[in-house]
């Protein structure tokens, strides 16, 4: 893969690609801040760029926008966004118009390489990678008026799964049960939430997603 990345943390963002070239893969540039990055996209582009939200000057939403931008500028262009806390808002940002080649964790995932690198790969094929623990939140917070209550606990584990933008398989061998069990379990989940059938995989994350936010 072919990389860019915009991180203020000089310590995180050395570490973020000596990791990545030690992969295999290929460092475009590091910036430290998004406008650096949004400059050097606009000669040449990545597969993936893997940014901070805050960064300078305000260390508010900056490279949230870039995120933003990208996604509207350079849809084929991954992202993956990196944040030291849970923003539920800014996530549905992220995710607001497509959950296709977008991630969203939180920092400390990248100290666990494997889950790192996994979520890099999901995004690269073209899916979504939503940290565990945000969608964990989004879930623990619903209310009891929330179609959520409606679902058993495995099925709730079952939208964990696919909410972090899991497959089928995927979540079949994670939960280490068989696939038919995990179409079924989907099946039973869209009926409950009332969500289309006719829409795609990377649409019914969306939804999900958009559905926990609400």
């Amino acid at each position: 893969m072919r990389l860019m990345i915009a991180e203020d943390s000089t310590l995180l963002r050395e570490g973020l690609v000596r990791l990545l070239v030690e992969e295999g893969n290929m460092v475009l540039g590091a910036f430290g801040d998004a406008d650096l990055l949004l400059e050097e996209m606009a000669v040449r582009r990545p597969d993936i760029v893997v940014l901070d939200i805050r960064m300078p000057p305000t260390h508010t939403d900056e490279g949230l926008r870039a995120a933003l931008e990208i996604r509207e500028r350079w849809p084929e262009v991954g992202v993956l966004v990196l944040s030291q806390h849970i923003e539920r808002n800014y996530a549905a940002q992220l995710l607001a118009s497509s959950a296709e080649r977008v991630g969203y964790l939180l920092k400390d995932r990248v100290a666990q390489v494997e889950e790192f690198l996994d979520a890099l790969e999901r995004v690269h094929a073209g899916g979504a990678a939503i940290d565990p623990e945000v969608v964990r939140q989004l879930v623990i917070r619903t209310t009891h008026s929330d179609p959520l209550t409606r679902l058993t606990p495995r099925e709730r584990t079952v939208l964990e799964a696919l909410a972090q933008g899991h497959t089928n398989t995927a979540i079949a061998q994670k939960l280490h049960i068989s696939l038919s069990a995990v179409e079924k379990n989907l099946n039973t989940i869209f009926d409950k939430l009332e969500l289309s059938h006719t829409i795609g995989y990377s649409r019914r994350i969306l939804a999900v997603l958009r559905y926990l936010e609400s």
